[in-house]
């Protein structure tokens, strides 16, 4: 597979990092592709994931079959919250991410995974990335949370924080759990784009699930390679995006330095534990 992750723009790329989609270069195995993983997921995704994702699947038409066209899946996604999708070569550097969030564009790869590579893919394509993040976008409330997210990011760099917030969007954005209707569902992109996680995160023993606290999670180490072995769970949309808006980050960022990172799968006295996991997924992966 080739790689995407780039330092420096490839030739032919906009300043910003930017591409044509070029949608009608893509070929009948890509858009198959595409199909076979929306297919699966949707089949299995009700009763699981977050009623705001779900709506945001009808609000933007992806059923509509093959690799969406960004021209049309724009003019639904700005009449709902005014985001829109721009396509990029593959990964970006962290500042130019963070000023298109902050500007209500979320980049996508312009590229998806082969047939071969349905389970698992390091990089993320336009699957994970339109499927996986573009419906909650669609939501208002999570709209304005990943704008705020991209200024506090922007912010951020001054700080020599990044990888503090970037725990942050990986336990929300990508393997965020939240309480609804008395269930726990998915929102996260990194779940609800991967067959194997959706089972995961909700019915295996292995993983903890904690409430959310700001400073827990900010604190809290990650693997990228494997499913999860936290889960941080919100009350609400609203809930997330009031602690992330108005907090002062600058305080956090202090208060941060002087405390130690939390361990993966550790569980401290103060947490919220709604499920404190046997660990045994991760133990058999050792």
């Amino acid at each position: 597979m080739t790689s995407h992750i780039f330092d420096r723009p490839p030739p032919g790329v906009r300043a910003d990092w930017t591409i044509d989609q070029n949608w009608e270069k893509f070929s009948d195995e890509e858009h198959g592709v595409w199909d076979i993983l929306f297919a699966r997921q949707v089949a299995m995704l009700p009763g699981r994931a977050s009623e705001r994702f779900l709506r945001g699947v009808d609000v933007l038409k992806l059923e509509q079959g093959g690799i969406p066209d960004f021209r049309t899946l724009n003019e639904r996604l700005m009449a709902a919250t005014g985001w829109q999708v721009v396509a990029v070569p593959g990964l970006v550097p962290d500042d130019v991410f963070f000023d298109h969030l902050a500007n209500r564009r979320f980049v996508s790869g312009n590229f998806i995974r082969r047939a071969d590579q349905l389970d698992y893919l390091q990089e993320p394509d336009v699957f994970h990335d339109v499927f996986g993040h573009v419906p909650m976008l669609a939501d208002p409330v999570f709209a304005d949370y990943m704008q705020a997210y991209g200024a506090g990011g922007l912010r951020s760099l001054g700080f020599g924080a990044l990888h503090k917030l970037a725990r942050l969007y990986w336990y929300t954005v990508e393997f965020g759990l939240i309480r609804e209707n008395g269930a726990l569902r998915i929102y996260g992109a990194g779940i609800v784009s991967s067959y194997g996680e959706s089972v995961f995160a909700l019915n295996d023993p292995s993983p903890n699930r904690i409430g959310f606290d700001l400073m827990r999670v900010m604190r809290t180490q990650y693997r990228i390679d494997d499913f999860q072995q936290n889960y941080f769970v919100i009350d609400s949309f609203e809930q997330l995006l009031s602690d992330t808006r108005d907090a002062d980050f600058a305080p956090v960022y202090r208060d941060l330095e002087r405390l130690d990172d939390i361990a993966i799968a550790d569980i401290l006295a103060g947490d919220d534990v709604i499920t404190h996991g046997s660990q045994a997924y991760a133990l058999s992966r050792a």
